[in-house]
């Protein structure tokens, strides 16, 4: 391939107009002025001289050769124009207009020093030219007081206006600088948040990792049988992104009921509480503190803790445990933040890709599809191999194109923020068992509380994959999908009763290692095992059952339905 050519340059619009403005202005003064139409040779050849400057701006050499020449003819041709007219020198102003245009074109281009130099070589100019051209009485033009007065006022404003032209170009420079680019902006952080997270210890951003770390650390300085780090989800309630203790608690999430979490959340401050910050509890004595997690003006959230014992948080336990949340709000808001962002370039590439299809593959096979029907409709003859051949190509574009469409739903689907994870994994299930001809059994236990935005998204993704996986490689006929939510718990399981992993084919393994991947993200455990008397039960695990007696045998309970 041929190596490109660099873009020859362009002469600038305004640079371009201004010299015919000013050519046609000087043109018509000095016909004014001499009434010799044999004067306007200055001006063809002030035309001539600005050639270089307007076909090679940017040229090292030939562009400020043109202004200099501009200069030294325009000078020229005023004290030669001041001559011919009776004026007493005051024909200089004629032509001397013209100055105004190489100057103002070095100020714009930033060459500040050429500018002066310009000034330099058209004030000696004006003096050369006026020392040695006779005016109508034969005397040197330098002796007419009007010339002298024409050249210094046409220098003065040239110096005004090569002035004025570098502060407005310094100005518009200082404007642009100072207008936010998002985009740029964008990559700059970007970049620096890559090389700060390779330098993290554990080099991690994960909110719940950071989370968990935070209360084994708050345990060795504070008695605690149950804790929590929450944080906000929109609508003015928090999740759990981690919690510990040997029972499981359905802590207070809502920020509008009066509780220490609500209070902490309001006011910034450490609270504490003679009762469990749990919708339900056992009751006994209980000790509560609620700290907030502080980054410079902004709460990011809350950590719990709670003993099974009276006035267990003192002042000095306060003073312990608030030193070390001090410190790790700032790390759980930059994982927060970095989530964030991971969340939206997923949704906006997601959204992109169903674009593409949609507009590109998915029209092209419903225009083949078209084209099927027509041959259809114009066979006359007696060939029922070709027509058959004919069928069976457009049920396979037919199959094609319900494959993009499911496509499409998969990558739009997200999980509601009012609806919860539970209904978008069952509005999925429903859809793709209606167009694969599977039977869904939907089992569906979700509590108000909800998990963190993007471990949402993941297991949705997982169920997506393994509901899919059983629609297209398995051969079932029936569809069993369990979802059970108490954050930070979750398990999601989808079985069929197809042929079994073993005999499916290779592209449903390489999903396997999807879903796989998209586990560990969440450190959560991806269980594949064979369903009795046939099929597969692929099941995601995130922490542990806040229930001893919850753990279902889904080979089981699909027998009993």
């Amino acid at each position: 391939m041929p190596a490109s050519t660099p873009a020859r340059p362009r002469p600038h619009p305004l640079a371009a107009a201004a010299r015919v403005v000013m050519l046609a202005l000087v043109a018509v003064l000095t016909l004014i002025a001499t009434r010799d139409i044999g004067q306007l040779w200055w001006i063809a050849l002030l035309a001539v001289a600005g050639l270089p400057a307007l076909l090679a701006p940017n040229h090292r050499v030939l562009a400020p050769i043109g202004r200099f020449a501009e200069v030294v003819i325009v000078c020229l041709a005023a004290s030669q124009v001041a001559a011919v007219t009776t004026l007493r020198g005051l024909g200089a102003s004629a032509i001397l207009p013209y100055l105004a245009v190489p100057l103002t074109v070095a100020a714009w281009q930033r060459r500040h020093r050429e500018g002066a130099a310009l000034l330099a070589v058209a004030a000696a100019t004006l003096l050369g030219a006026g020392a040695f051209t006779e005016t109508t009485d034969g005397g040197p033009q330098l002796g007419q007081i009007g010339y002298l007065a024409v050249c210094l006022q046409w220098l003065i404003l040239a110096s005004i206006g090569l002035f004025a032209t570098g502060t407005l170009q310094r100005m518009m420079q200082v404007r642009s600088e100072g207008k936010p680019q998002p985009y740029a902006e964008a990559t700059r952080l970007l970049t620096q948040l890559r090389s700060v997270a390779r330098q993290l210890p554990g080099a991690t951003l994960d909110p719940g990792g950071i989370s968990e770390h935070l209360l084994e650390e708050l345990r060795t300085v504070a008695r605690a049988d149950r804790a929590a780090v929450l944080s906000a989800s929109g609508g003015g309630r928090l999740v759990v992104l981690a919690q510990v203790g040997v029972d499981r608690v359905d802590w207070e999430t809502t920020l509008d009921a009066d509780s220490a979490i609500a209070d902490a959340w309001a006011s910034q401050q450490p609270q504490t509480a003679h009762r469990s910050q749990a919708r339900s509890h056992r009751g006994g004595e209980v000790s509560a503190l609620v700290v907030p997690l502080v980054a410079g003006v902004r709460t990011v959230g809350l950590v719990t803790l709670e003993a099974d014992s009276a006035n267990a948080y003192p002042a000095p336990v306060v003073s312990r445990v608030t030193a070390l949340t001090r410190p790790a709000a700032l790390r759980l808001e930059a994982a927060l933040l970095f989530d964030e962002v991971r969340s939206l370039a997923t949704n906006e590439e997601r959204q992109r890709l169903a674009r593409e299809i949609h507009d590109g593959v998915a029209q092209e096979l419903v225009m083949v599809g078209y084209g099927i029907d027509n041959a259809l409709a114009t066979v006359h003859e007696d060939a029922k191999e070709t027509e058959e051949s004919l069928r069976t190509l457009r049920a396979e574009v037919t199959r094609v194109i319900t494959e993009l469409r499911l496509s499409l739903f998969e990558l739009r689907s997200e999980v509601d923020r009012h609806g919860g994870l539970a209904a978008a994994i069952a509005e999925y299930a429903r859809t793709v068992g209606a167009s694969g001809g599977l039977r869904v059994h939907l089992s569906l236990d979700e509590s108000t509380a909800r998990l963190p935005a993007a471990t949402e998204a993941e297991l949705l993704r997982i169920a997506q994959e393994a509901v899919t996986n059983a629609r297209k490689h398995a051969g079932a006929t029936n569809l069993w999908v369990t979802c059970e939510v108490d954050p930070p718990y979750a398990q999601i399981e989808v079985s069929d009763d197809g042929q079994g992993i073993a005999d499916q084919r290779p592209d449903g393994r390489y999903g396997l290692a999807i879903m796989a991947e998209r586990a560990e993200r969440i450190r959560g455990r991806l269980e594949i095992r064979p369903r009795q008397p046939s099929g597969t039960t692929v099941a995601v695990v995130l922490g542990t059952s806040p229930r001893r007696d919850n753990v279902r045998d889904s080979g089981t309970a699909a027998e009993g339905e």
